[in-house]
């Protein structure tokens, strides 16, 4: 069983359909016991880093988190839930992340061009770095995946599995073990989303 995990930011409906669509038993719950007996937890999340940050903390959901990550339980973030995943971010001041993965959340401003739309909304298509993870298995370097962001993984390149083209190369995916994320939206990526979270469940 996949544990979703509800926390107070982001419409859930569309990722457990896609994951019933694979055929994964996934819930949606906020249940520390719950979490705890899941097979897998997903991380989802729109909105704000600090907001979300401090939502996690307030139902003592961060450690439970952590501790099951830190104990192999896979674990994948998902858009803001991935970048929770990594040591800070600075969007709207500083704010404290789960640290399992290396790296900072920073602004793409300062990166892409400036006649490029933030946030970077739309397909593109990512593309591998050398230690491709498993969860790219069912898919190729090129594929297209749908994103939706203003601030990306920065100074994570060691964990860093895939990035995207937006203007810059922008991280797209971390992995380290059993702890991964992706920046992009698999479950609104169609066919090829649906791939990595079957990847994933497996």
């Amino acid at each position: 069983m996949i544990a979703v995990v509800d926390y107070g930011v982001g419409n859930l409906f569309s990722l457990v359909s896609s994951l019933k669509a694979v055929g994964a038993d996934a819930v949606v719950t906020g249940d520390a016991d719950v979490i705890r007996n899941a097979d897998k937890i997903i991380l989802p999340g729109v909105g704000a880093f600090g907001d979300a940050a401090a939502k996690l903390r307030a139902t003592g959901l961060d450690r439970v988190i952590i501790e099951e990550a830190k104990a192999g339980k896979p674990l994948l973030g998902i858009c803001l839930g991935m970048q929770l995943l990594l040591e800070r971010s600075f969007e709207y001041g500083e704010h404290k992340g789960l640290g399992l993965i290396e790296g900072d959340i920073v602004t793409i401003s300062n990166v892409i061009p400036a006649d490029l739309k933030i946030p970077h909304i739309g397909w593109n298509a990512l593309k591998f770095t050398e230690n491709k993870s498993p969860l790219f298995k069912y898919i190729n370097e090129g594929d297209h995946v749908y994103f939706v962001h203003s601030y990306y993984g920065a100074n994570c390149a060691k964990d860093t599995v895939a990035v995207a083209e937006y203007g810059a190369e922008l991280t797209a995916a971390v992995a380290r073990g059993n702890v991964m994320g992706c920046q992009f939206h698999p479950e609104k990526s169609g066919e090829v989303g649906l791939k990595i979270l079957k990847a994933f469940c497996e």
